[in-house]
């Protein structure tokens, strides 16, 4: 880190490095940046960026859980009803 003027400066990492952090793969990792659901910083014009990220911010939207990273498995909320396939008898 360079401590130029006495403030550490955290360096970028690239999207292998940040996906291992968040123990997501890098497929993933670079389709919530590019959503904006993750914060990342693209580098260059077009389509094929190339991403960087900090995981101070990462961390920071994970704990924030704004946006919602991991999509909740929906549950129904019907009760069991004999017959019904899932929680009833048959």
């Amino acid at each position: 880190m360079d401590k130029s003027a006495g403030t550490a400066i955290e360096p970028f990492v690239d999207a292998d490095r940040a996906a291992q952090f968040l123990v997501i793969t890098r497929r993933r990792l670079l389709e919530l940046a590019r959503a904006g659901k993750l914060p990342g910083h693209g580098l260059g014009e077009g389509k094929r960026k190339i991403w960087r990220f900090r995981l101070s911010e990462l961390a920071e939207a994970v704990v924030a859980k704004t946006p919602p990273l991991i999509h909740s498995t929906e549950v129904s909320s019907s009760p069991a009803v004999p017959g019904n396939r899932i929680g009833g008898t048959r």
